[in-house]
């Protein structure tokens, strides 16, 4: 029975060339995934890392704990821009002149000559009209100001008081 024989030497022969089949592919499979993640492009943003160790509380016991503010603070936290966009409603803004035909506000500390935020109503508005109509329901009002953009999340109108 030489060919029962044959066909055992050709099993014995299969089996290790399945095993290196099934590696190759893996080793392709992983080089292909390391070039893809590596070709992407898109690193992360760096990190910022500490310049000095912060002190260590245990080392001084006589320095007390900080504790926390007994009352919330009463004045607006300030900005980081000067654009009206930012603008809340209690803060002041002035007038900058004029850029395009349009007024330039900044915001300011209130005083002479600056405009209160009495109201701010953010959403679609259609322009002057609007902004009177909403502005004619808040008392006490003198000037209002409206932001007009093509992406309408982003228009607002400001209801002022002068001061």
């Amino acid at each position: 029975m030489p060919y029962a024989g044959a066909r055992g030497t050709a099993r014995r022969r299969r089996g290790p060339l399945i095993v290196v089949s099934v590696v190759v592919v893996l080793l392709v499979l992983a080089a292909g995934s390391a070039l893809y993640l590596l070709a992407d492009g898109d690193e992360p943003p760096p990190v910022a890392a500490p310049t000095s160790a912060a002190p260590s509380r245990a080392a001084d016991p006589d320095v007390p704990a900080p504790t926390a503010p007994t009352a919330p603070a009463t004045a607006a936290a300030p900005e980081s821009s000067a654009d009206p966009r930012f603008a809340k409603v209690g803060q002041c803004v002035r007038h900058d002149g004029t850029a395009n035909g349009k007024p330039k506000l900044l915001i300011a500390g209130c005083a002479a000559n600056t405009y209160e935020v009495l109201r701010r109503f953010d959403g679609t508005t259609s322009g002057e009209k609007d902004a009177e109509t909403k502005c004619a329901q808040v008392q006490g009002y003198t000037n209002w100001y409206f932001y007009d953009s093509e992406l309408d999340t982003l228009d607002f109108v400001l209801c002022l008081k002068q001061q």
